[in-house]
């Protein structure tokens, strides 16, 4: 595939976010409502969800599981097969996104775009917002007399009154989506139940989820420069020191500057909880809160000291410099992100590193991310109008491997892609063009189950799948996920961003840590407690207590 643009990539900055780790979006589908509490609780733990039917038509080589694992795919499959009967628009059909690339070619003048509307039987007219920026426009176009027919929701930013506006503005599309009504939509019936939660509010469906890794993020490392030191794996923090030390001379670092994703990836060492734990009396102890986030910073401390970390705080994509050398470890999306080292340095396979005990004792967790990255509900219409738009989803949604997939991320053979040696598509020039801001945009707005897949490189995929069943025995997953707090949604992003940037000013030098006790104390006051207590009425009884 080209080095300049893969189908269906966003940019790593963004992803990081997106992907819901620890640090970064909590939930925004919804178990209450603007009065509902307990209430709306009960309600969506009555919901019936879709009916899970995997998609049969393409299989992979190595199978996936309900608890996270993606499928893997050794080679694109020879023959794509449809998943759809008929082109899904007899109209046209208006949308607002996000692209994370640079925006594509207006449609009058992007010829994949044009293909895609021949496909769909209707003119696809897309609004694409830009980040930062998009929620300035969803709010902009929610106040108008005249919405797009559809309006992605993302899950962290910054959008507040989530309940209310979807009640007032958007269709409850619980009637065509739960239980076996779903199955008229193959394509959405393929959807897992985990990835449906994150689209329920109020005991209704708004949306088909956009799901993504659900392996939230990882630290990745050179092994061409770790094995000066013996490998990137280790047993203890002070190994890891030990390492970063000796790695980082003549203008050589160790580690990236992104020192919050790192703390993040330390506390997984130390036991940390994955935004939440929940206690044997149901109450609910922050991450901020514990023993084991406060050693992460203070071992992020110390790493600064010793020079380790790439001094450029400002910098905003390591991915050249680890491909380089300059630069030994970077924390990326997730497992799968591997690719985008193989597009820079077709001979590098980036190694994932597997989280350890810090003392070699202490049992390491991982933390497991949101898994979607939001849903994508409809404005009020008419029955045949709603039926019309789950149909144009279910086109979007078709699995890795299809027709429809194809057409969606690569455009037309000969066109926007051709087949490589192994079978694989490829970007031509003109694809590489007219693609990448468009599939950005359309893949944010609806996608299937996401796959383990390189191609041309079978044992990126092995390594991976491997990589992920070694994490899913330490994993972790936020507690409080699939359930809503709005406070959450209007005062957590402020909130955290604060919490941060205290921690990067502790970790560089420019307070001292007693500086902690302070931000924690602002960020219970200024709106954390209120989050607790939110959460804590919806949180179904089904969640288990934390381990201690």
């Amino acid at each position: 595939m080209s080095s300049s643009f893969r189908a269906g990539q966003v940019d790593r900055r963004t992803f990081l976010a997106l992907s819901g780790s620890a640090l970064g979006a909590l939930a925004l589908s919804s178990c209450s409502g603007k009065k509902s509490g307990s209430g709306g609780a009960k309600a969506s733990a009555d919901l019936k969800l879709p009916t899970y039917r995997a998609y049969k038509g393409v299989a992979p080589e190595l199978p996936g599981s309900e608890l996270g694992l993606e499928p893997g795919f050794l080679s694109f499959p020879k023959d794509a097969v449809a998943s759809v009967k008929a082109p899904p628009l007899k109209s046209d059909v208006s949308a607002l996104t996000e692209t994370f690339a640079t925006p594509p070619p207006p449609m009058g003048s992007n010829a994949m775009w044009q293909a895609l509307n021949g496909a769909l039987g209707g003119k696809l007219r897309l609004v694409i917002g830009t980040d930062p920026g998009y929620p300035e426009k969803f709010a902009t176009l929610l106040a108008s007399d005249s919405l797009p027919d559809l309006m992605w929701l993302p899950p962290n930013q910054d959008i507040p009154n989530i309940a209310p506006m979807l009640e007032a503005k958007f269709q409850d599309l619980t009637p065509h989506l739960s239980g076996d009504a779903v199955l008229e939509y193959p394509n959405l019936a393929a959807l897992k139940p985990a990835s449906w939660k994150t689209a329920v509010v109020n005991g209704k469906i708004w949306g088909a989820p956009i799901p993504s890794t659900p392996f939230g993020q990882v630290m990745m490392g050179n092994p061409k420069v770790w094995k000066k030191v013996g490998g990137l794996q280790c047993h203890t923090a002070e190994e890891f020191l030990g390492k970063c030390k000796e790695l980082s001379t003549n203008n050589k670092y160790a580690l990236e500057p992104a020192v919050i994703n790192m703390i993040h990836m330390f506390s997984g060492w130390y036991g940390a909880p994955n935004s939440w734990s929940v206690g044997k009396d149901r109450s609910l102890t922050h991450l901020y809160e514990t023993d084991a986030y406060r050693q992460a910073v203070e071992f992020a401390v110390k790493l600064w000291q010793a020079k380790v970390f790439y001094p450029d705080i400002n910098l905003a994509d390591a991915t050249p410099r680890i491909v380089n050398g300059q630069i030994a470890a970077a924390v990326s999306s997730g497992p799968r992100d591997t690719k985008n080292y193989r597009a820079l340095d077709p001979t590098l396979f980036v190694e994932t590193m597997i989280p350890f005990g810090w003392d070699g004792k202490a049992k390491p967790h991982h933390d497991m991310g949101y898994g979607t990255v939001g849903f994508t509900p409809f404005k009020k219409a008419s029955e045949g109008r709603i039926k019309e738009l789950l149909a144009l989803i279910n086109y979007l949604s078709a699995p890795f491997g299809t027709k429809e997939y194809l057409q969606k991320n690569y455009g037309n053979a000969g066109q926007q892609y051709s087949l490589d040696a192994k079978g694989s598509p490829v970007l031509t020039a003109a694809g590489n063009q007219q693609a990448p801001g468009l599939v950005s945009a359309l893949t944010i707005m609806s996608a299937p189950e996401s796959v383990i897949f390189n191609a041309g490189h079978p044992e990126d995929t092995r390594a991976i799948h491997a990589t992920e069943e070694r994490l899913l025995t330490m994993a972790v997953r936020n507690p409080t996920a699939g359930t809503y707090s709005d406070a959450q949604s209007k005062l957590g992003p402020k909130l955290t961003e604060a919490f941060r940037d205290t921690m990067l000013d502790i970790v560089t030098g420019r307070k001292k840590m007693s500086a902690y006790d302070e931000a924690l104390k602002r960020w219970r006051s200024g709106g954390g407690d209120k989050i607790r207590g939110e959460f804590e009425a919806v949180l179904p009884t089904s969640v288990p207590v934390s381990e201690s």
